[in-house]
C-alpha cells in the first residue's frame, strides 16, 4: 500500500487555525430515516424516473423534506448547533461521495455533469445513471452494508480514477450537498446541523478495484489523494458554516477487510492526523458504529479530531484506560440502538453512562447518542394503531428512540429523580414481556431442545443427484427464476381490497389463481425448464410468512430502506414461533396441476426471516433460527406430500448477519447452517432443494454456502461479472450452481449477448454439468415487458450455450 506523507502539497492552510468550537449538545442521533413517515422521497423520486415529475418538482420535494425532518427532530427535543444530523441522499450515501468527487468508472465518461465535462455523472441524471444503468452501460454493483440489510452501491476504483473534489461539492446537484443542507437550514433561521459524510478510509475499504486496476493495486493506495478531495470538502462545509461534520467509519469495527489491519490502522492514523491539521474545517466527529472500535480507538485517540462516537450496543465498552486517552474530544455514547425496534433499557443505558462519566476526563464532554443511524429503524411506533396494545407499548421506532436520548441525556445531567417516571414505566413493560404468555411457549421450547443432528442431515448428495435427475429430466444448463414476478398493479389492488373486506376471500382466491395461472403459461411459452408460480399471494418474502407464523406482528407504517427507492416493513419477531397450518402448499399445488414441467415451491430461510424482521433481543438468535427452521421443515414436508418435486428455501441474507469480526464467525456459521440444514434435513432424496443468495460477497462464506447442503444455489454475479465464480472454482464446491446473468435491480434489459458472455465464463470456471442459468433475484419490482424480454434473452443464450456442448 502507498504510503501517505504527511502534511502533504495539496492539503488546505494549516496556520492560522480558525476551528469552530461550539460544544455538541448533550443529546444527538447519529442520522434519521431519510424516505419520510410515508415513503414521501420514494414517491418522488420514482415518479421522476417515469417522467411523471421534472428535475425541478423532485428538488422541490428533496427540500420539502429535509425541512420537515429537521422541524421534528428539533420538536422532539434535538435542540442546540449539530444536534440534527445532515444526513440526505437521494439514493444512497457511498454514491453521494463518489460523485462528490467524480471518481465513476470509464464508463460512465459520456454522462454530462454540472460542474462541467470533467466531472461526469455529477448532476443528479448521472447519480441515478450511475445507481441504476443505462441502456449498454451497466450499474454500479450493489451489496450490504456491513451486517445490515441496507444496500451501498460500491465505488469502482484504480490507479487513474478520478478523485477530485467536485467544485462546491454539487455530489450530485449544487442545492443537495450536506453544504447546501446547512446554508438551506441557516437561511431558514434554524440552528445549524451535523453534516454527515462516509469517512475515507470506509470509502476506500468498501471500494472495489475496476476491472482496469493493475493486479497489485488496492483501493487503500489511493488514499493520499482522497484526503486532498475530503480536506477542500471540509473547507467548503466550514465556509457553509456548519460547526461539526459526521465522518462514517463504520469499517473499523470490522477485521475481516482484505488487507491487514495494521495496514488499516494506519491509514485511520494517516488520515485523521492529515485532517485534524486542516485549519478551516468544522469540528469533527468520527463515528465508529456496528461494533466496538476496538484497536482503532487509541489511534484515533491519539489525532486531532474533536469527536469520537461508539456503538456502545452491539460494540464493547471501552476500558478505562482507552476512555482516559480520549481528554478534549466529545464522546458520543451510542447506548440507544439504532438498529432494532425495542425499548432501550432505561436503567442499563444510564448506568452504562454514569459509569463512561467516571472513567473520562474532565474535558471529554459525554454527549447521549444512538449506536448508529436511525435509518435502520421505521419512523414511529404511535402510528402502529392496529398492532396489540402491549406488544405496541415494547416498541420504540426512530422517535421513540430520539425521545430516549433526550431522557438519558435529562437524568445524565440532572439526576435519576428528573426522570424517575420514565424509568418507572419503562421497568413496568420491560416485566410485563418477560411475563407474556406468548414470549414463552414450553411446547416450543420442547421441540427446539429436542433436535438432534440426524434432523439436520441428508443423504449424501451423490445419490440425491441420480433420483433428481431421473425425476426431472432436466437439459444441461437449466432455466429458472428466482421466484416472485413482477406484482403488478392489478394484484396490489386486488390485495389491498382483500384485507379491507371490500373483497371476500373467493373472489381474492379467484383473482390470485388467475393470476398464477397466466404466470405459468408465459414461463412454458418463453421455455424456462424449471417454473415458479410468480408469488402472486405475497406482499413480501418475509412478511407473508410471518403473517402466518405465531410468534410475529406485522405494522402498517414500518417502512425501512432497503436501497435506493426500494422500502420494505420488517415484520417484528416478538414471542416463540410456530407454524399453526400450511402456508404455501395450496398455491404451489394449483401451479403445479396446470404443468408438466417441474415447479418450484418458494420458502424464505430461518436466517433471512430473523435477518429482515425485526428480531427479539430476550433470547439467543440460536433458539430464535431453530424454531423457523422447525416450522420450515414442517412445510417442506407437507410440499412433497403434494408432490412439488422442487422447493427453494431462500437464504440470501445468511452473508448479510455474518459478524464483522472474525472470531464471532464459527459461532455464527453454525447456527444459521444448523437452522437451514434442520428446514430442510428431513426432505427426501428425490425432492431437489434449492436455496438463493443475493448482494453479498458470497466467495466470503463459500464455506458455509456448500456446509448448507442445498442440491442447487443461486447467486447474484451479473453486476459483478462473475467475479465470484473463482472462488468457487477453488472450493470445489461440487453441488450446482445458479449464477445470475440479469440484474434485475437494474430496468435495462440485457442483450442475449451479454447474458451468453456471462454464462461462458460460468462455464469456462465451472463446466456446464454444474451450471444453471437465472436472474440475479426475484422480479418483483420489474414490469412485464422488461421482465418477458431479459427472459428469452436469458433462455436463448443458455440454449446458445447448451448448443455448443
Amino acid at each position: 500500500m502507498t504510503s501517505i506523507n504527511h502534511p502533504s502539497a495539496t492539503q488546505p492552510s494549516t496556520t492560522g487555525s480558525q476551528i469552530p468550537t461550539t460544544p455538541l449538545p448533550p443529546a444527538t442521533i447519529l442520522g434519521y430515516p431519510r424516505i419520510g413517515a410515508d415513503r414521501e422521497l420514494k414517491r418522488a423520486v420514482e415518479s421522476y424516473w417515469k417522467g411523471a415529475t421534472d428535475l425541478a418538482a423532485l428538488r422541490r420535494s428533496a427540500r420539502s423534506l429535509r425541512k420537515a425532518t429537521r422541524s421534528h427532530l428539533r420538536e422532539l427535543g434535538l435542540t442546540g448547533p449539530s444536534a440534527v444530523p445532515a444526513d440526505f441522499a437521494y439514493y444512497d450515501q457511498v454514491l453521494q461521495v463518489t460523485t462528490a468527487f467524480g471518481a465513476l468508472p470509464t464508463r460512465f465518461a459520456d454522462l454530462g455533469g454540472s460542474a462541467g465535462e470533467g466531472y461526469p455523472g455529477t448532476d443528479l441524471p448521472g447519480y441515478f445513471t450511475a445507481a441504476r444503468g443505462q441502456g449498454e452501460c451497466a450499474a454500479l454493483e450493489m451489496t450490504k452494508w456491513l451486517d445490515s440489510n441496507y444496500h451501498y452501491l460500491v465505488p469502482e476504483l484504480d490507479e487513474h480514477t478520478p478523485l477530485d473534489y467536485v467544485p462546491g461539492f454539487a455530489a450530485v446537484d449544487p442545492t443537495d450537498g450536506p453544504g447546501a443542507q446547512v446554508l438551506e437550514a441557516e437561511r431558514a433561521g434554524e440552528e445549524v446541523p451535523r453534516p454527515v459524510v462516509v469517512g475515507p478510509v470506509t470509502y476506500l475499504l468498501l471500494a472495489k478495484a475496476s476491472d482496469e486496476a493493475g493486479p497489485d493495486f488496492h483501493p487503500l493506495d489511493r488514499l493520499p489523494d482522497l484526503l486532498a478531495a475530503y480536506g477542500h470538502l471540509l473547507g467548503d462545509l466550514w465556509a457553509a458554516g456548519a460547526q461539526w461534520v459526521q465522518l462514517d467509519e463504520p469499517a473499523l469495527v470490522s477485521d475481516a477487510w482484505d488487507v491487514p489491519r495494521q495496514q488499516v490502522l494506519e491509514a485511520v492514523r494517516a488520515a485523521y492526523t492529515w485532517i485534524g491539521a486542516i485549519a478551516e474545517r468544522p469540528q469533527v466527529l468520527v463515528a465508529g458504529t456496528y461494533g466496538s472500535l476496538g484497536d482503532a480507538l487509541p489511534v484515533l485517540a491519539a489525532t486531532e479530531i474533536e469527536g469520537v462516537a461508539l456503538d456502545l450496543v452491539a460494540g464493547q465498552r471501552p476500558t478505562a484506560q482507552e476512555l482516559g486517552s480520549l481528554g478534549g474530544k466529545s464522546v458520543v455514547a451510542g447506548v440507544v440502538s439504532g438498529r432494532n425496534v425495542w425499548r432501550t433499557d432505561l436503567e442499563a443505558a444510564l448506568e452504562l453512562l454514569e459509569g463512561l462519566r467516571r472513567d473520562l476526563p474532565e474535558d471529554a464532554p459525554l454527549v447521549v447518542g444512538t449506536s448508529t443511524s436511525l435509518q435502520h429503524v421505521p419512523h414511529d411506533a404511535e402510528r402502529e394503531t392496529s398492532l396489540p396494545a402491549d406488544v405496541r407499548s415494547w416498541l420504540a421506532f426512530a422517535d421513540q428512540k430520539v425521545a430516549e436520548v433526550g431522557v438519558l441525556a435529562r437524568a445524565l445531567a440532572q439526576g435519576q429523580q428528573a426522570v424517575a417516571q420514565e424509568l418507572a414505566l419503562d421497568a413496568r413493560l420491560r416485566e410485563e414481556r418477560a411475563t407474556h404468555p406468548g414470549v414463552n411457549r414450553a411446547e416450543v421450547r420442547s421441540a427446539a431442545g429436542a433436535v438432534s443432528a440426524a434432523d439436520r442431515q441428508r443423504s449424501p448428495y451423490a445419490e440425491r443427484q441420480k433420483v433428481q435427475a431421473a425425476r426431472l429430466r432436466l437439459p444441461l444448463l437449466p432455466t429458472t427464476t428466482i421466484g416472485s414476478f413482477p406484482q403488478t398493479a392489478q394484484i396490489r389492488t386486488a390485495r389491498a381490497a382483500w384485507r379491507r373486506g371490500e373483497l371476500d376471500h373467493s373472489g381474492y382466491e379467484q383473482a390470485m389463481r388467475q393470476e398464477i395461472a397466466r404466470v405459468v403459461e408465459l414461463q412454458e411459452e418463453i421455455g424456462l425448464d424449471v417454473l415458479v408460480h410468480g408469488e402472486a399471494e405475497r406482499n413480501d418474502m418475509v412478511q407473508y410468512f410471518a403473517e402466518l407464523l405465531d410468534g410475529f406482528v406485522t405494522t402498517e407504517h414500518g417502512w425501512v430502506q432497503s436501497y435506493g427507492s426500494r422500502c420494505t416493513r420488517p415484520s417484528i419477531l416478538w414471542g416463540d414461533v410456530s407454524r399453526p397450518a400450511p402456508m404455501t402448499v395450496a398455491w404451489s399445488s394449483y401451479a403445479q396441476s396446470l404443468t408438466d414441467k417441474p415447479l418450484k415451491g418458494m420458502l424464505t430461510g430461518p436466517v433471512t426471516i430473523m435477518a429482515w424482521s425485526f428480531v427479539r433481543d430476550d433470547v439467543p438468535r440460536a433458539l430464535v433460527a431453530d424454531q423457523l427452521g422447525l416450522a420450515l421443515r414442517e412445510e417442506v414436508a407437507d410440499l412433497e406430500a403434494a408432490g412439488i418435486p422442487v422447493i427453494q428455501v431462500d437464504e440470501p441474507a445468511i452473508r448479510e448477519t455474518l459478524p464483522l469480526r472474525r472470531a464471532e464467525r464459527a459461532d455464527y456459521l453454525k447456527w444459521s447452517v444448523g437452522a437451514f440444514r434442520l428446514a430442510t434435513g428431513g426432505a427426501g432424496a428425490a425432492t431437489q432443494i434449492h436455496t438463493h443468495l443475493c448482494y453479498s460477497e458470497f466467495d466470503v462464506v463459500i464455506d458455509a454456502v456448500d456446509h448448507l447442503d442445498a442440491d442447487v444455489t443461486s447467486i447474484e454475479a451479473s453486476r459483478s461479472r462473475m467475479d465470484i465464480l473463482p472462488a468457487v472454482a477453488e472450493h470445489g464446491f461440487e453441488r450446482q450452481l445458479g449464477p445470475g446473468v440479469w440484474d434485475i435491480h437494474s430496468p435495462r434489459v440485457p442483450s442475449v449477448d451479454e447474458c451468453e458472455e456471462l454464462l461462458e465464463r460460468a462455464v469456462a470456471a465451472l463446466g456446464i454439468e454444474q451450471l444453471w442459468a437465472n436472474p440475479d433475484c426475484g422480479l418483483k419490482t420489474r414490469g412485464y415487458e422488461e421482465t418477458v424480454a431479459s427472459l428469452r434473452h436469458l433462455v436463448e443464450a443458455a440454449q446458445r450455450v447448451r448448443a455448443r456442448r
